[in-house]
């Protein structure tokens, strides 16, 4: 892990402080302890640390200027700081009277948005960490990243099908329970199975509120759990012009890690071809474009379109000046180009793009199809978006 630079950069200005969020186990601490490597460090993971200031969170203060004034020079990272919220009026005071800088690291920031936590008001930026990226990775095997995902300690492992379990088991759901916001766990259980077989997909709120037994205002309540918690996002669809031949309201909805969304759905990629490995590839090339956004700070939204008839395309990109398509075939033809074709004619896109597994990029008319490698190597050049 240790040789594995990742993409975020963190450059503070002085007395600015930042919250740097991410699910866990994507590497916060290791790479906070690289960028930082001088600072103090509150982990309040350490149940002695936690319990004291969990009674007493002035204790936290007290005992930080207590320290050599040489040390205080660096920002100071609290570790898991959304585990007790009332420290933030604590650093609060601390930036305001003693020009203090701090780095707050969490994998929720769900308990400091409903429980109207002190935010700090603009004195930290935000910055997240995702999964690994194509771009961080010397060696980018497609086989194995669909497979263990690209959590950093599940990527490296050679057998990582136990670790991913017992993620999925031991720490997805008892986060969410932790978090004492959900009332009927076997009820959220049976949200997880229903919803992992729609990852991709338009959301059916009605088919999981079905499946789940429980309503659909408790569903959406579900996926918004998830996506406060960082474990999941949404994709809106593009709605530049109002059509009734177009779907504007249903979002689709993407797991944060594919290998994490392939053990969910116990459906483990075992070729390059077939109706799953085209689903898991789609759900890579989110993860990339969202960690892209994030990383070099560009402002674009990512949405997909689709009609009522069924012709779609996957990702529109930056107000539908670039279109993308992403097929797991080993040769695209021409009736998978009828949805970008569909969207070119109607909104004119500057980009229309097929991601595919085909080994040589080629043009097909006002459409590039680019195999998956070259595509990710031009994301991160900046030359896509």
């Amino acid at each position: 892990m240790e040789n594995i630079v990742r993409t975020l950069k963190i450059k503070l200005p002085p007395r600015q402080s930042a919250f740097l969020w991410g699910p866990r186990k994507t590497g916060k601490s290791t790479f906070l302890k690289q960028a930082f490597p001088d600072s103090l460090v509150y982990d309040l993971l350490q149940k002695d640390l936690y319990l004291e200031v969990v009674k007493n969170p002035s204790v936290l203060r007290e005992r930080i200027l207590a320290k050599d004034p040489a040390l205080l020079k660096f920002p100071i990272i609290l570790d898991e700081v959304q585990k007790v919220p009332e420290l933030l009026d604590e650093v609060h005071w601390m930036i305001e009277n003693k020009g203090l800088q701090f780095v707050m690291c969490g994998s929720s920031a769900r308990k400091l948005k409903r429980g109207q936590a002190n935010l700090l008001g603009g004195r930290a930026w935000r910055f997240e960490l995702f999964p690994l990226v194509s771009a961080e990775l010397e060696h980018f095997d497609l086989k194995r990243v669909l497979n263990h995902g690209l959590l950093p300690s599940h990527y490296l492992q050679d057998n990582a099908a136990r670790s991913i379990r017992a993620y999925v088991q031991d720490y997805l759901k008892e986060e969410v329970f932790e978090e004492g916001i959900v009332r009927s766990i076997p009820a959220f259980s049976r949200f997880f199975d229903a919803m992992s077989y729609s990852l991709g997909e338009i959301v059916n709120y009605s088919n999981i509120s079905r499946d789940c037994g429980v309503g659909s205002k408790t569903v959406k309540e579900y996926y918004q759990i998830l996506v406060d918690m960082l474990l999941g996002s949404f994709v809106e669809p593009y709605k530049k012009r109002q059509s009734r031949s177009v779907i504007l309201k249903a979002p689709k909805f993407y797991f944060f890690d594919v290998g994490v969304a392939a053990a969910i759905a116990r459906r483990p990629v075992l070729e390059e071809r077939g109706e799953f490995f085209g689903r898991a590839l789609e759900n890579l090339i989110f993860m990339e474009l969202n960690a892209y956004r994030s990383y070099k700070e560009r402002d674009f939204e990512i949405n997909y379109w689709r009609t009522k008839s069924g012709i779609e395309v996957d990702f529109i990109l930056n107000d539908g000046q670039v279109a993308i398509e992403v097929k797991g075939a080993a040769r695209v033809d021409g009736a998978e180009l009828t949805g970008l074709k569909a969207f070119i004619d109607e909104y004119k896109p500057q980009k229309a793009i097929v991601v595919s597994n085909e080994r040589e990029s080629r043009v097909a008319g006002d459409i590039r199809i680019m195999p998956w490698r070259d595509f990710l190597a031009r994301l991160w050049l900046g030359e896509i978006v």
